[in-house]
């Protein structure tokens, strides 16, 4: 049992790491201005996304 919790946690992370990472790469450079973002930290705030989805 613990094996298959362990896959399913990482699947959670793995979501909302791809859908962060999604959701922010659409927003074009203004949008992500407005939300004091830039493209280089995209993927760092994804990370962080994805440890918090536990």
């Amino acid at each position: 049992m613990l094996l298959w919790e362990f896959l399913v946690r990482q699947i959670r992370r793995w979501r909302t790491y791809r859908r962060t990472y999604e959701e922010l790469m659409r927003l074009d450079d203004r949008g992500l201005a407005d939300i004091s973002v830039s493209r280089g930290e995209i993927e760092h705030i994804a990370r962080d996304a994805a440890r918090s989805a536990c």
